[in-house]
């Protein structure tokens, strides 16, 4: 029997959470809301589903078992506390607040009702990212040196003043590194260990009307010794697709977007040849760089269709509470770095 979905908030994230959940096996989108019922209306009824104008009316849907909550950033946690209390099982939209005060409600709140939680952070689930991920733990690099992230992308004005909430603390979280760059934060993190240690400077250098950063800059260490760097903007035009590189004594990987374009060991095998034909040419979009819609769903289908296996089996999602909060909490530290002009340690306390 398929899990029942509703899709808490309409906006645009909204359709990409819709296509995902047609495509996902074991799962049925059949109720959505928002505040303004005639926004439902025009989002749910070409699709077929039951469309309501608030929270606790579409959690008394017997039919709702789980929601997919695509409100603005800092507006995750209210809607996940009504979930979690009615007993239904939780998504969220990446990131998984704005806070740490407020992902640790959402988390305790799940933990509470004995329901799932799961982030949308989908480039985990990408065959390219597993890959160095598993060559990070299996040694392959030698001694790990270095690992960078950069997202260096382009959003116009018009983007920003597309929404009230667009470019604001409280509810877009922050600028480039929150809204932006988490999803290559969160990849870095996954690959690479903890974070230790973060330095700071951002800045406002393109956008008016704005109270966030478009551009920063941060330099890590890690738990295991190893220093990156993690550049972020929606200042850089036209946009590049993110990256990731992965540097150590013995090789280097470099992932950009889906694809792997750099694969070099100190000792290759047949199967690093595989991956070298194999992972070029993965990417099929622009990857949000100058276009928020030019994103592909499959990674959402991938965290739905986790979730899914994660409340039939009982077990934890792939990407849960506590791995959400990780690049939370990497970002407010780089946010605390850049405005006290000093070396931030993690874990934030």
């Amino acid at each position: 029997m398929s899990i029942g979905f509703g899709i808490i908030g309409c906006g645009m994230i909204a359709n990409f959470h819709a296509k995902a959940l047609a495509d996902a096996p074991g799962v049925e989108l059949v109720a959505c809301c928002a505040r303004d019922l005639e926004k439902a209306k025009a989002f749910g009824e070409p699709l077929g589903i039951a469309c309501y104008g608030s929270v606790e009316e579409m959690l008394a849907d017997p039919k709702v078992a789980a929601v997919s909550i695509a409100t603005p950033s800092g507006a995750h946690m209210e809607p996940a506390l009504l979930a979690a209390e009615a007993g239904k099982h939780v998504v969220v939209e990446k990131p998984l607040e704005v806070t740490l005060e407020r992902c640790d409600k959402i988390i305790d709140a799940c933990d509470k009702a004995g329901v799932k939680l799961g982030v949308t952070l989908q480039s985990r689930f990408h065959k390219s990212s597993q890959l160095i991920k598993e060559a990070v733990e299996g040694d392959r690099f030698g001694t790990v040196t270095m690992g960078d992230a950069y997202v260096k992308w382009f959003r116009t004005q018009e983007y920003y003043d597309s929404g009230a909430w667009r470019g604001t603390w409280e509810l877009d979280g922050g600028g480039a590194l929150m809204n932006q760059a988490i999803h290559t934060v969160d990849l870095l993190t996954w690959m690479m260990g903890p974070v230790t240690e973060v330095t700071a400077c951002t800045g406002t250098l393109a956008h008016e009307r704005i109270e966030v950063e478009d551009v920063a800059v941060a330099t890590v260490r890690f738990e295991s010794g190893a220093l990156g760097v993690i550049e972020a903007s929606t200042a850089a035009f036209p946009g590049s697709l993110k990256r990731i590189e992965i540097s150590g004594t013995l090789g280097t990987a470099v992932l950009e977007e889906e694809d792997i374009k750099t694969w070099e060991f100190a000792e290759m095998t047949d199967e690093d040849r595989r991956v070298q034909e194999e992972m070029i040419g993965k990417n099929k979009t622009g990857g949000g760089a100058a276009d928020p819609a030019a994103i592909g769903h499959h990674g959402h289908t991938a965290v739905f269709t986790d979730v899914a296996r994660a409340i039939q089996s009982g077990e934890t999602p792939l990407v849960d509470g506590r791995e959400g909060r990780r690049s939370v909490e990497i970002i407010l530290a780089i946010y605390k770095a850049a405005k006290t002009k000093q070396s931030v340690p993690l874990p934030l306390v």
